[in-house]
């Protein structure tokens, strides 16, 4: 099985610092709406509607007066139009996933195996291939990849808001452990289509994920036809077509490709056809509907369907706030501010170096500074607002960098003083880095990078913000 970590643009990398990558979740707000009294009426009834007036008027001038998030302006989404996932099995988890699985309704379901970003953004590929499909997917764990393997995986509804996102693309989510339980110690046999092989020719096995270990499945795999390639057979690159795996969702490319290589399940060792109730792919991470890394691009129809909606998990994003409020010594009164959020990813990034030194390798913090302006300049012309504030997030380690990024009067979180992870678990430092990031009203970030990627996409979606990414490998990289 391929273990790397293929955390970022430029190729498969080594595995990334625990706190490199990260998210952040949407804290809803309830507005006071003022009682306008109808015309026409009694008196009893105008006094009335007057009173309810002047509790509304009351009450929302306590909502002012009560410290919220720059970001808490946002309308509140309407919950109770969400589709009840529930409702799409046939009740509460079962030993075995398919007595669980209702017979009028069709599913896909997918792993991980790489980088957390890089997962969040395998999800979002299982996601929209649901939506092309008219599937409903369920959704496993993230499983520890950038953290402690001792850190147990973590419920992907306990990161991102599930039934906002449902609402939003408008059809149902599961998750695995809504399906099978996850104490089960029964493994289930099933038949998927493996990717990977048809993709690239460095590995001839399907890709595995230490999720199928936790949720006890004993999979048989079926090689994909080699038309599953998003580009010519001729260019090395690990994509495959959105459609062309979609149409092995349908009966006429299911049977047409039946008789492919298949390999029998390691445990049982039984040959399975991929399931046609539970379409399954080993790995969904490099898929494109026209160019490879499309997450990169504005048209991207796995951001533009799926990723903008992924927003996080509202626990998550007070927990976020918290934090970034005690990296900028914001009092206990007041709102937080305004901030301008950047991802330095040096850590593994070290091997693309080659022959630079890393100090002329990385990008100075001068050259960041200067990206830094240019963020502040856009927001200052064209939203009228002055932003000062500045949260660094990186995985260096180095103490006399982090010095000279406190001598230019930016903040970071230190994790270490507020005990996060002892308090909170091994996740933390990562989820809570992404949503700082997300939350920026303007962003700088690492070229090359997922995590910057999806910090740069949620800052231009959520907020509107301004987005640069800084170039490095070379002395003069950032030159423009």
């Amino acid at each position: 099985m391929d273990r790397r970590s293929d955390e970022c643009l430029l190729g498969e990398s080594s595995r990334q610092d625990a706190y490199d990558d990260p998210e952040s979740p949407f804290i809803p707000m309830f507005r006071a709406k003022s009682l306008t009294p109808a015309q026409g009426r009694n008196r009893p009834l105008r006094t009335l509607c007057t009173v309810l007036a002047a509790v509304s008027l009351l009450s929302f001038a306590v909502v002012l007066l009560k410290p919220l998030s720059y970001w808490d302006i946002e309308d509140a989404p309407a919950h109770s139009a969400i589709l009840n996932s529930q409702s799409y099995v046939r009740g509460p988890p079962t030993q075995g996933f398919r007595d669980n699985l209702r017979n009028d309704t069709n599913y896909i379901t997918s792993w991980i195996s790489a980088g957390w970003t890089n997962d969040v953004m395998t999800y979002g590929n299982l996601i929209y291939l649901a939506l092309i499909t008219g599937r409903i997917p369920i959704i496993a764990k993230f499983i520890p990849s950038h953290v402690d393997n001792s850190a147990p995986p973590f419920a992907f509804g306990e990161v991102i808001d599930v039934p906002r996102l449902s609402k939003a693309i408008g059809i149902p989510l599961l998750e695995w452990h809504e399906v099978k339980d996850s104490e089960s110690q029964v493994v289930d046999d099933l038949g998927c289509w493996s990717v990977w092989e048809s993709v690239q020719k460095q590995d001839p096995h399907p890709r595995g994920s230490p999720s199928l270990n936790w949720l006890k499945l004993d999979i048989s795999w079926t090689r994909t036809p080699d038309w599953v390639k998003l580009t010519p057979p001729g260019i090395e690159d690990n994509h495959a077509s959105f459609w062309s795996l979609a149409t092995l969702g349908f009966p006429e490319a299911r049977s047409n490709s039946l008789a492919l290589t298949n390999h029998p399940s390691p445990q049982h060792e039984v040959s399975l056809p991929p399931d046609d109730q539970l379409l399954c792919f080993d790995y969904l991470y490099y898929v494109g509907a026209q160019n490879a890394w499309e997450w990169e691009s504005d048209y991207s129809p796995a951001w533009r369907f799926v990723g903008q909606h992924m927003r996080w998990n509202a626990s998550l994003e007070r927990l976020a706030d918290a934090h970034a409020r005690r990296a900028m010594n914001v009092p206990e009164n007041e709102p937080t501010p305004l901030y301008i959020s950047i991802h330095m990813r040096h850590g593994d990034f070290r091997v693309y170096c080659n022959d630079f030194p890393v100090d002329q390798c990385f990008a100075s913090l001068p050259v960041i500074a200067r990206r830094v302006s240019e963020v502040q300049e856009e927001l200052r012309t064209q939203k009228g607002i002055e932003v000062t504030r500045v949260i660094m997030t990186s995985d260096e380690r180095d103490p006399e960098w982090w010095s000279e990024v406190r001598a230019l009067g930016w903040n970071r979180v230190d994790y270490a003083t507020e005990r996060t992870e002892e308090i909170y678990g091994k996740w933390y430092p990562v989820f809570i880095d992404a949503v700082i990031q997300s939350n920026g009203a303007g962003f700088v970030g690492t070229h090359g990078s997922t995590m910057t990627t999806l910090a740069r996409r949620r800052v231009e979606s959520w907020h509107g913000g301004p987005t640069r990414v800084v170039k490095w490998g070379s002395p003069d990289a950032d030159d423009h």
